[in-house]
């Protein structure tokens, strides 16, 4: 989904958000750094299998995600990271590692981190490297109806 489509969603929708055009930026601590967010509140999506579904979990960008912990609160039988292949034509327009957390646009259920939950705006990748997207956790919650679970493990590294 490029940018512009998700700006139409969000603007369709009447929430109001900040759109941060930024240089390239892969890793999240460049992207928290360039756009002058708190890691906790810089959300990453990571796309993972549940059983043989296609899912998106939604974490802090400091943090890792715990798979087990993940596999309980979702009642999921088994759990994995799929490779890019399984799930690159999903995303028509977004650059790969850029994905937003909007699975209620692309067809797939979204599972936020409890800590995420707690914060009062996310910010997320809006689709490329290049931006991201700023809003409440409120309108987000309303817009994507996530189930809240506890998944994250340790901070990340810096890469």
């Amino acid at each position: 989904m490029p940018v512009q489509k998700l700006k139409e969603f969000l603007d369709n929708n009447n929430v109001k958000y900040v759109a941060i055009t930024h240089s390239t930026a892969y890793t999240a601590q460049e992207i928290a750094a360039l756009t002058h967010t708190k890691g906790r509140d810089l959300a990453k999506t990571v796309i993972v299998k549940l059983d043989d579904q296609l899912a998106m979990a939604v974490l802090p960008a400091s943090f890792h995600i715990d798979l087990q912990q993940l596999k309980k609160g979702s009642g999921a039988k088994a759990v994995g990271l799929p490779g890019e292949a399984e799930f690159r034509s999903r995303f028509p327009g977004c650059e790969t590692g850029a994905m937003p957390p909007f699975g209620n646009l692309f067809e797939m259920p979204v599972f936020v981190d409890e800590s995420l939950a707690k914060e009062k705006e996310i910010a997320f990748s809006a689709g490329s490297h290049n931006e991201v997207i700023r809003l409440s956790y409120n309108d987000f919650d309303h817009l994507v109806k996530p189930q809240v679970l506890r998944f994250v493990a340790g901070k990340a590294h810096a890469a």
